[in-house]
């Protein structure tokens, strides 16, 4: 079943908006429904993280030597409005990591630029390495432990003008760039990851079918001719027959760069983890599971300290595909369904499938309704709370995102932020949410 073709449908449509590709896929209205009763309390380790989660590229604007900026100001373009300024976070780290110290919480995660750091072939930028530097200084001013992220889909443009991860010496040029990072950041990370949802490109293929549409392919085009590139590939957008293997080989080769570096950083893997339900052969879940994850969770195994669960809804499936929500449920503003139980599904899974220890990079909702939000939050801590008391080795809780921030394809539609940020002054203003998570961040317990 591995690529199979899915029908355009209203559901595909729904889901790949979920991950940020509008250019993909149409919204649709989100609904309401009652938020749950309030659940038993349980205390949680005292090394438990608890924060929030944000990419480079989608906060801190103006990353010019990026191929996702090129693909965002040619035309055709698959992306509703370009990055510009985001939420000028490069400049204003320093306000919003104070920020997440004040409102109660232990842990940053954060992305830094490839891009940034060694924007030509073979030259890295020792005042950008310096700058992510203080990046984590002042997280570590403000008692926040830094996770980082060393590639959230974005890759330099001279990587992606040479045909990206679907070069056979990709693996060893991404290496080469983790461990410079780690000779350089690593005393101050408290936990790395190499890729961001490192199986992306199997997810796209499972939502999307195995035929490239036209439109990605005319705006893959147009990036190529602005760059002088024979063949320019996005990570997310590229052949995942060609690009798992490899992408695969340089978490491998990146893993063992950043322990040559750092011996002692504990080293993670993260992939997308939705919810798999069956609505019909039970097997069918684990047929589904392998074109979601292919041999991803060997490598985990592998060449992985730690695992980072990512999760926002579920998917239902039968022999046919992927089918629509029960007639009724609630969809998020993303079009997605409004399932916070899928989190605590991936947890056990993870467990069960890895066997490493598990740590929740990513989960949130994109709503306007606040209420909705901090509903979704409870429900997926609910989760969280039974998988500790199953005994099932969870270390964090990590929101996307603090802030309303560059949704990929979608642009600046989609809210998932417990941070308003006001598009032409950058101010920040927290909304409800933010102090409730806060609240139960600063409480430990669940």
């Amino acid at each position: 079943m591995t690529g199979m073709p899915l029908p355009d449908s209203p559901l595909r449509r729904r889901i790949l908006q979920s991950l940020g590709w509008a250019a993909l896929a149409s919204g649709l209205p989100a609904t309401a429904l009652a938020a749950p009763a309030p659940a038993r309390s349980r205390a949680l380790p005292r090394d438990f993280l608890w924060g929030t989660a944000i990419s480079g590229h989608q906060s801190e604007g103006n990353n010019t030597n990026s191929d996702a900026w090129v693909r965002e100001n040619v035309r055709p373009t698959l992306f509703a409005e370009p990055s510009g300024d985001a939420c000028d976070s490069y400049h204003r780290y320093a306000e919003d990591i104070a920020l997440a110290a004040q409102l109660g919480f232990n842990c940053y995660r954060l992305g830094i630029e490839w891009s940034r750091i060694q924007p030509a072939p073979g030259f890295y930028s020792s005042a950008e390495l310096d700058h992510y530097a203080r990046v984590l200084e002042t997280c570590h001013a403000h008692g926040l432990k830094p996770v980082v992220t060393l590639n959230h889909f974005t890759v330099p443009i001279w990587f992606a003008a040479r045909g990206g991860f679907e070069v056979a010496d990709a693996p060893a040029l991404f290496a080469d760039y983790c461990g410079r990072v780690a000779s350089h950041l690593g005393g101050l990370m408290h936990l790395a990851t190499t890729f961001n949802e490192a199986n992306i490109t199997l997810l796209v293929r499972l939502l999307y079918g195995s035929t490239v549409s036209p439109a990605v392919r005319a705006a893959a085009d147009a990036a190529a001719r602005a760059t002088g590139s024979t063949h320019f590939s996005s990570l997310a957008f590229s052949d995942p027959e060609i690009s798992t293997p490899l992408l695969q080989q340089a978490h491998r080769l990146g893993y063992d760069a950043i322990k040559a570096a750092r011996p002692t950083l504990p080293v993670g893997l993260t992939l997308t983890t939705q919810d798999i339900q069956s609505v019909g052969d039970p097997a069918l879940v684990e047929a589904y599971r392998q074109q979601l994850y292919g041999d991803w969770v060997e490598v985990a195994r592998t060449h992985a300290d730690f695992f980072g669960v990512q999760t926002y809804t579920r998917f239902r499936v039968d022999a046919g595909g992927i089918v629509p929500p029960p007639a009724g449920a609630e969809t998020t503003d993303a079009g997605y369904e409004f399932y916070p139980q899928a989190l605590a599904n991936t947890i056990r899974w993870a467990h069960a499938a890895v066997g490493k220890p598990i740590y929740v990079t990513e989960n949130g909702i994109a709503t306007d309704d606040d209420a909705r939000r901090i509903a979704f939050i409870d429900q997926a801590l609910d989760g969280v709370r039974d998988c500790l008391e199953a005994g099932i080795p969870v270390h964090s809780y990590l929101y996307w995102s603090l802030l309303d921030n560059f949704e990929w394809t979608s642009g600046y539609d989609k809210h998932f932020g417990l941070v308003a940020v006001d598009r032409q002054t950058f101010k920040r203003t927290p909304k409800p949410s933010a102090h409730h998570l806060g609240a139960i961040a600063r409480a430990n317990r669940i």
